[in-house]
């Protein structure tokens, strides 16, 4: 198997354990190739030159210096070797997503999970460089992310030695570093070191930073990367204030993107779920199926027909005339099954043969013809004399109750009257019960009335149903505050004094003109910017009342957009004559949280000119954070 590197091939075996499986890419007369360890029993990467290559001494070199540094989150160099005429060097597997493919498919990433990211390769290196070990081309093929979330730095010094680089430096890692950040923000590259991402954009021969580049990059990020810009290159940016992030190390760069992401917990699992299912193997469930049953014959209702065979066949000889004096012998045989005609028909299957249910030889015989019902007049005929006399009852046929008294009940012939039968219907006994229960039917009706009589008094009185004295509850105060009266002229500013200056300030008009149907929105962000240790601390709007007021509430109609997480607004009193200008202080008067319909009740009313209406919390609206308002009601006297 001597030769150049060229004559590798998936099978061969190098160093008698090295078994090469799969090749995954070739450049510059070098192979990477996914190995197989027989002696370990696991997987290795494996990077194969030729022997006479002017880096393989280099490389060999480079293997030995990334041997020195011991941290999970470097890919370590297990073996490197010359023989045969190549010289290879053997590395720890990794399985994830690049960082090059992850930006490349998917976009950037969200601010927080671009600061954890680069904070974690920021750390690891401050430990290679505490040992005197450099990465020297650190670019996002170079950084791999697992579906746990867990970051793995590929290459230490050996991808350097590779590409005929010399050893790298702190200050290259460091540059590398923060094109990284910008790579995570934009998925654009900026650094020093080569990459297939797409080159930042750049004007007037200066790179222009993240939030140059993508709209909602926090301001935090942004400076660090200027700061880490401004060490590699002539141009000279300065933030105001004179407030510089530590970038002189990378443990003062992660510690700077560890303020940033502020609370850690979740973090990995945060970033693992960012991940794509790209070239992702899922496994595929087939349906359960139940074992069959044991086959039963005894249950089997199909009669058997034995198979036609020469002992079967027809005599051409006929059978000689039976004996008349033989019963048996003057049967007719019994015809095969297969021997039956066929015909349609439904089986019939008895205990012991197989019938077939045919259709009737002769059409049956056709229904009776209706019988005509005899004439009945509607009403009866009135009688000769003009009185209608009872017929007496027919005796029942079992002697034991009334019987029929005929289709009509009243007389209507001339013959002599029965002198037992009643003379008019006035003497018919009524129905027993039947007075009785109308009674109960109206004294009831009578009851319930006076009852909703009396309910309806005690309630227009403002007492209870009962008539008692009604409870003073918690929602007392709020219930009388929303009775309050809607001061009119209310002027309506919006406030942003630590972001850009304003939040849509040309539609501020639409919250004061009694139409729900128009709104003002805040601007969007891609991130939970709000609150500590993101873009800013809040915003809001100024309500001018025109001239001061005793107010008792003020409601903020939201507008739900199919949202996750709640606003959360606080009410604060602005202080003397003059609109407020700068964020609020100090604790909120009321508070609300939710959608729809908030109402911020103060404990007690309070008088004032100026209201700050301060959110601090925006709910998620399809992966970003908005809020929208249709009206700002303000109540009192």
């Amino acid at each position: 198997m001597a030769g150049s590197a060229g004559s590798t091939r998936s099978g061969d075996v190098l160093a008698g354990r090295y078994r090469l499986i799969d090749l995954l890419s070739e450049s510059g007369g070098g192979r990477f190739w996914r190995a197989h360890d027989k002696i370990l029993e696991r997987f290795v990467a494996l990077h194969v030159i030729a022997q006479d290559d002017a880096r393989a001494h280099q490389l060999v070199e480079a293997a030995r210096t990334s041997a020195r540094v011991l941290d999970p989150r470097i890919l370590r160099v297990l073996d490197a070797e010359e023989e045969d005429g190549r010289c290879f060097v053997v590395n720890e597997w990794g399985t994830g997503i690049s960082l090059d493919i992850l930006v490349t498919h998917d976009g950037p990433l969200t601010p927080r999970n671009a600061a954890w990211l680069v904070a974690d390769v920021a750390d690891a290196l401050s430990r290679a460089h505490a040992a005197g070990v450099t990465h020297g081309r650190l670019n996002p093929e170079n950084v791999l992310i697992d579906r746990y979330g867990a970051v793995r730095i590929i290459g230490m010094c050996v991808d350097a030695a590779l590409h005929g680089l010399s050893p790298g430096d702190v200050q290259g890692d460091l540059e590398d570093l923060g094109g990284l950040l910008h790579c995570a923000l934009t998925a654009t590259w900026p650094g020093p070191s080569g990459s297939i991402v797409p080159a930042a954009p750049r004007e007037n021969d200066v790179t222009l930073s993240p939030r140059q580049v993508v709209a909602g990059v926090p301001q935090p990020l942004d400076a660090l990367w200027r700061e880490l810009d401004q060490r590699g290159s002539a141009h000279r940016w300065r933030r105001r204030g004179g407030d510089h992030p530590d970038v002189s190390s990378a443990a003062g760069i992660a510690a700077e993107l560890l303020a940033f992401v502020g609370d850690p917990a979740g973090m990995p699992e945060r970033l693992a779920r960012a991940i794509p299912p790209i070239n992702e193997l899922r496994p595929v469930w087939l349906p359960a199926l139940a074992d069959p049953l044991p086959h039963d014959a005894s249950r089997d209702d199909i009669p058997v027909v034995p198979a036609a065979g020469p002992e079967l066949e027809t005599d051409p000889e006929p059978d000689p005339e039976p004996d008349a004096a033989d019963p048996d012998a003057a049967e007719p045989p019994i015809p095969l099954v297969t021997e039956l005609p066929t015909e349609a028909g439904l089986p019939v299957f008895g205990d012991e043969d197989v019938t077939w249910l045919r259709t009737r030889s002769t059409p049956p015989p056709p229904p009776p013809p209706f019988e005509d019902l005899p004439e009945r007049p509607l009403f009866a005929p009135d009688p000769p004399d003009g009185v209608r006399r009872r017929l007496p009852p027919v005796p029942s046929p079992t002697g034991t109750g009334p019987g029929a008294t005929g289709f009509w009940p009243w007389e209507t012939d001339t013959g002599p009257a029965d002198p037992d039968a009643p003379d008019s219907t006035d003497s018919l006994e009524t129905v027993p019960g039947r007075n009785w229960l109308r009674l109960a039917m109206a004294v009831a009706l009578a009851v319930l009335l006076l009852v909703a009589v009396a309910i309806a008094f005690n309630l227009g009185r403002g007492r209870t149903v009962l008539g008692g004295e009604p409870e003073e509850g918690p929602d007392s105060e709020a219930t009388a505050a929303s009775r309050a009266a809607v001061i009119d002229g209310v002027r309506v500013d919006d406030l942003d004094p630590l972001g850009g200056g304003e939040e849509n300030p040309t539609q501020v008009g639409n919250l004061v003109d009694r139409d729900p149907q128009t709104t003002w929105r805040t601007d969007t962000y891609y991130d939970d910017q709000l609150g500590p240790g993101g873009l800013k601390a809040g915003l809001g709007l100024v309500v001018d009342l025109g001239e001061a007021r005793t107010v008792s509430s003020v409601e903020v109609r939201m507008v739900d957009e199919g949202t996750m997480d709640p606003n959360r607004v606080g009410l604060h009193v602005g202080e003397g004559t003059t609109a407020p200008t700068q964020a609020p202080s100090g604790e909120p008067t009321a508070t609300a949280e939710g959608g729809g319909r908030l109402v911020l009740t103060p404990a007690e009313p309070v008088e004032a000119r100026y209201l700050v209406l301060w959110w601090t919390a925006l709910p998620e609206v399809s992966g970003d954070f908005r809020a929208a308002v249709s009206e700002v009601v303000v109540r009192g006297e």
